[in-house]
């Protein structure tokens, strides 16, 4: 296989993403929202099913933002979060460089 390397910017993008990733909590909260009806969840929802905190909920799902991995709207008083379009296809392109799409 032959493509181009990742240039410094970019591996250190992706390894933000990677990190935000490894953690068995954010993975879980990503896989929530993405499973959530419409492919967004409010906050409130997110909560349940966890032994931490909100807070702790929160910067969470903070570190998964920061990442470029979910967005996030105001309601009232809550936040619904929803998986940004592409963010993961992104990584599993840098991965994988000479991918054929399906």
């Amino acid at each position: 296989m032959t493509g181009a390397a990742l240039s410094e910017a970019r591996a250190v993008a992706l390894a933000r993403v990677f990190k935000a990733l490894a953690d068995p909590v954010r993975l879980r909260l990503l896989s929530m929202i993405g499973a959530a009806e419409g492919g967004q969840a409010c906050v409130c929802e997110l909560t349940a099913g966890f032994e931490v905190s909100g807070p702790t909920i929160s910067h969470h799902l903070k570190v998964l933002r920061e990442a470029g991995l979910i967005e996030g709207d105001r309601r009232g008083t809550w936040i619904y979060y929803r998986a940004v379009p592409g963010a993961l296809d992104a990584v599993s392109d840098a991965l994988v460089p000479n991918r054929v799409p399906a």
